[in-house]
């Protein structure tokens, strides 16, 4: 649950800090995994910046990326929705967390 707790506090805060307006959050468990949504109302899509060790801040989408089995951004009628599905158990991700435990 960490990562999703970690991805939902990502993409919640880009949300926050680039939209003009109101931002919507849906979680929804499926197959093993969380599927994490956030609708924003700000049409420019997000980039994803290149591994960058000196660079300080913007690293949020690429924890996101490298923690979810599936990432998806949309561009809406107004907007853009954005789709991150953490596994929930299982995975190189899971399993390295386990052996640290």
């Amino acid at each position: 649950m960490g990562n999703v707790q970690l991805v939902v506090s990502e993409l919640v805060t880009n949300a926050q800090k680039y939209a003009p307006g109101p931002y919507l959050l849906t979680l929804e468990a499926d197959e093993g995994a969380v599927g994490v949504t956030v609708w924003d109302s700000e049409p420019r899509l997000p980039v994803i910046q290149g591994f960058d060790p000196v660079r300080v801040g913007q690293h949020g989408l690429e924890i996101v990326v490298a923690l979810c089995r599936g990432f998806e951004v949309h561009r809406e009628p107004v907007g853009k929705r954005i789709r991150a599905a953490v596994d929930l158990a299982g995975g190189p991700i899971a399993d390295v967390a386990d052996r640290a435990l």
